[in-house]
């Protein structure tokens, strides 16, 4: 039986069993939850191990990469700025980046970014290695091209390149990357271990990633990971999203110096369930100081639909607010049709619940089901169980 490390109130004593239950049952490598309920920390726990070779145990600050978790955390920090004044939901982003005006972009607006409705998400051209790397080439790339469709008209997860857009305009309203924004605006006051761009002194704390760790640059291999649609242009968008320039995915660079120093707001974080977490509750709750970092209403607006339905990037449903995924019958958070939050590859999984006064974090060094997961479900039961409202009702 796998040591489960850490605290957890009695009355949620399900969420202990339901971790403990994962490595027995479904593998888990090494992970951590942290349940937070009405601001007071009621599960921080976790267990297995940090390395493939399972010799070096998994540690209250160990970090791991958060991959699409990480979208959250980006939109929560954006809807910061806009509850400040220094970004407009319904202004064109030309007006802070007018280079984006390009290939009939002018009417763009950040509400129509953040809902993943505006037709960028991937670079067309052929991108070099590294790429990911070089975030005014990406920006630049991104502002020139024409949408792949009518912006507003349809909406496509903006699998990588999400990341880059709206972090560009929080560069632009800050003066500094998204990374530093992040430390700077929310982690910092909140004291929550999430990072873009990790400082080399944590380099050491990053758990090992069990995931298929290869560089796929070619369309060949493309086709294999997302066989072709018989649309040859859909075909293209699709696997851009995901493997243009090569690494963007981040698979076949987990672990690297260049992978940890970089930002790649989308895929990259790295963060301790913990932090996760706490992001959340402090978007429910204020900072230290009792300030709300979003108002009430701007979370209400945040977290209303803005797009449902077929997407043409993942080629199923899926349910978008401003930046956070909403609850849909295909993919639950939890009970409440009041949750909100980001999935990340393989079930990692932050998000709030505003209704049980609830902030949740999952994350794990091995990925599991990329879209339906027993692993956050069982979680995600037990702690609605503790609070007497069963995800099997």
């Amino acid at each position: 039986m796998t040591r489960i490390d850490g605290h957890c109130d009695p009355s949620f004593a399900g969420v202990r069993d339901a971790l403990a239950n994962n490595f027995e049952e479904h593998r888990e490598l090494g992970a951590a939850v942290c349940v937070h309920v009405e601001g007071r920390a009621v599960v921080d726990l976790w267990g297995g191990h940090r390395d493939l070779a399972q010799q070096r145990p998994w540690q209250r600050d160990t970090l791991v990469n958060a991959w699409s978790v990480g979208k959250g955390v980006l939109a929560i920090l954006a809807l910061t700025l806009v509850e400040r004044g220094l970004l407009v939901l319904d202004e064109p982003l030309r007006v802070r980046w007018p280079e984006f005006a390009a290939g009939g972009k002018e009417e763009v607006t950040l509400r129509t970014l953040l809902c993943h409705q505006a037709g960028l998400p991937s670079v067309r051209p052929r991108l070099a290695e590294g790429a990911w790397l070089d975030w005014p080439a990406m920006c630049a790339a991104l502002a020139a091209q024409a949408p792949w469709w009518q912006p507003g008209s349809a909406h496509g997860y903006h699998v990588g390149t999400w990341g880059f857009l709206v972090g560009e305009l929080v560069r632009r309203a800050t003066g500094c990357s998204p990374g530093q924004a992040l430390r700077r605006i929310l982690g910092d006051a909140l004291d929550a271990d999430f990072f873009w761009g990790l400082p080399e002194q944590h380099h050491g704390r990053v758990a090992e990633v069990d995931a298929p760790n290869v560089v796929l640059r070619e369309p060949e291999q493309w086709a294999k990971a997302f066989p072709p649609t018989g649309d040859a242009e859909r075909d293209t968008m699709i696997w851009h999203a995901y493997f243009n320039p090569p690494g963007l995915s981040g698979l076949g660079l987990m672990g690297s110096e260049a992978w940890l120093r970089a930002e790649v707001p989308s895929t990259n974080g790295q963060a301790t369930a913990r932090g996760v977490a706490r992001l959340y509750d402090g978007l429910l709750r204020g900072g230290p100081d009792g300030a709300h970092f979003i108002g009430p209403g701007l979370l209400r607006e945040a977290t209303q639909i803005h797009s449902d339905g077929e997407d043409l990037i993942l080629g199923r449903p899926s349910r978008f607010g401003l930046g956070f995924q909403l609850p849909m019958p295909q993919r639950k958070l939890g009970p409440s049709e009041a949750a909100f939050g980001h999935y990340g590859y393989g079930g990692l999984l932050g998000m709030a619940d505003p209704a049980a006064g609830v902030s949740f974090a999952f994350l794990s060094s091995r990925p599991g089901q990329r879209w339906q997961t027993p692993r956050t479900r069982a979680l995600l039961d037990a702690v609605y169980t503790a609070l007497g409202r069963p995800t099997s009702e």
